[in-house]
């Protein structure tokens, strides 16, 4: 059921992507942009699988809670890092190079990570926390090319009008790598377990078979790093093949996208130092970082510690932890459609305007969450977690998908992307330092969501404070779209 779900949105957003054209692109061009962002964001939808299966290991207490926080915490303060390097990097080798480079190493570091395991359940001595995080932290590494290389193609082959729609279809990638990282990682994590041999499924008995399970006596947990390794090698070929970096190399010649680039204020990529100067010097850029630092910590805040806090109470509604991937995938996709519909279709392309909604949102979504807490109410506590998701894949899908290629340009969109990406991380790394500190018993989860709230009503005011900016280029683009098509309804009523 839950891939028939899945393949069904994958169907519309397909379909969504080709009639939704309104620079009336050729066929040609459409299926050729198609085949460079579709396997591009399908990598990138199976590198979360290969960074959150971290926390399935959790749910199978082969770790701890604190083991599991302290690990994440240190892999995501690599990628934070990394993307000060990585972001300039990609701006000049281009996010076809960069993606094959995330899928491959995150695959290495996902093969060492499963054999340390091996070996621990095998009865090796070896600091187990210890290697996981030195491996994760380079896998870590890796990932951070991921988003940077996806927006960079995507800078090229979207004009800005047509980002909105972009923004939707990254959300939605996201979303998707979100269902894989949690019920596919669950799903592998229960077919590996020797003790659920008589509830298993066709799945299961195929993977014992493949990998000649059926005597051992020890659950094959390393197969969480395994297989989302094995799908990333697949992807990354897929990608040497298809992706094109720009239309010029599909043979479509210069594509102007009137973002930031085409203003004489864009950013160069002529040195590292001179972009991440143009970058820490531009104020929409910064806000846009401190909106996304709260998304770090706001996302991963409930996406990582939900299905632990219905471990921890029992507060759990049976479905939704069940499918905690497929419902974050479901409200994620609904989330993001709607940010970035709405962004093209009220706000003239604006982003923050949509980001402060949907953080309005959120503000109601966790007192619903404190509430339920203190009242027992787990079907609240289930409704506000899925609500966040929503809104907080709206705000991450349109301002570092979307926002930062609008205001970064062409020229620096990796670089741009990069800097807003890292905030993000950087929340992402402190929320697992301060909940992992904060939730030490079952009696203190209600400072989960109240944690929470601040940096929601903060990431709120920064959105309200960007309400207008638009890039100086897409504003004369507009008002050239405006003049003209009053003059056609002038000429069309004489």
């Amino acid at each position: 059921m839950q891939l028939l779900v899945v393949a069904m949105l994958l169907t519309y957003i397909i379909t969504l992507y080709f009639k939704r054209n309104p620079l009336k692109h050729s066929k040609a061009f459409m299926w050729r942009r198609f085949l460079s962002w579709f396997p591009l964001g399908m990598t990138y939808a199976f590198m979360y699988m290969a960074r959150y299966n971290l926390d399935t290991l959790a749910t199978q207490e082969v770790i701890t809670k604190a083991q599991k926080a302290q690990i994440s915490s240190a892999g995501f303060l690599v990628y934070a890092a990394a993307l000060f390097v990585t972001g300039p990097f990609v701006d000049r080798i281009g996010g076809k190079k960069g993606m094959i480079m995330a899928a491959l190493g995150a695959a290495i570091f996902n093969v060492l990570m499963g054999w340390v395991l091996y070996l621990n359940m095998h009865g090796t001595s070896l600091n187990l926390v210890l290697l996981l995080t030195i491996f994760y932290s380079l896998n870590m590494f890796f990932q951070s090319f991921g988003a940077i290389s996806t927006i960079k193609v995507k800078s090229f082959w979207f004009h800005v009008r047509e980002r909105g729609t972009f923004g939707a279809i990254f959300g939605t990638l996201i979303s998707l790598g979100v269902y894989f990282a949690f019920d596919w990682s669950e799903a592998i994590a229960r077919a590996a377990n020797v003790k659920s041999l008589t509830e298993r499924t066709a799945f299961g008995d195929a993977l014992h078979w493949a990998f000649g399970l059926e005597n051992s006596t020890v659950s094959a947990y390393w197969l969480i790093f395994f297989i989302p390794a094995a799908l990333l090698i697949v992807w990354a070929l897929i990608d040497l093949v298809l992706i094109k970096d720009t239309p010029d190399e599909a043979g479509f010649g210069k594509f102007e996208t009137h973002d930031a680039s085409a203003d004489q204020k864009s950013m160069t990529a002529d040195g590292w130092y001179n972009t991440l100067k143009s970058v820490f010097t531009n104020k929409v850029l910064l806000m846009i970082g401190v909106i996304e630092f709260t998304s770090g910590i706001l996302r991963d805040g409930v996406m990582k510690w939900y299905r632990l806090f219905v471990k921890d109470t029992g507060m759990g509604v049976e479905n939704i932890m069940t499918n905690w991937g497929l419902w974050a995938a479901v409200t994620g996709i609904l989330g993001s459609f709607l940010a970035g519909w709405a962004s093209d279709r009220f706000f003239q392309s604006r982003r923050a305007p949509v980001a402060g909604i949907a953080q309005a949102s959120m503000v109601g979504a966790l007192i619903l969450m404190i509430f339920g807490i203190y009242s027992g109410g787990a079907l609240l506590v289930g409704i506000g977690a899925l609500i966040m998701m929503m809104s907080v894949i709206a705000v991450h899908s349109i301002m570092s998908g979307t926002a930062t290629a609008d205001f970064g340009g062409r020229k620096g969109a990796a670089t741009a992307t990069g800097v807003a990406d890292g905030f993000s991380k950087l929340g992402s790394s402190f929320q697992e330092i301060m909940l992992g500190l904060i939730i030490v018993g079952k009696d203190m989860w209600v400072w989960w969501p109240s944690f929470l709230l601040p940096f929601c009503v903060l990431g709120l005011w920064f959105a309200v404070k960007l309400w207008t900016e638009i890039p100086e280029a897409t504003r004369k683009y507009i008002k050239e779209v405006e003049k003209f098509d009053l003059a056609v309804n002038k000429n069309a009523k004489r």
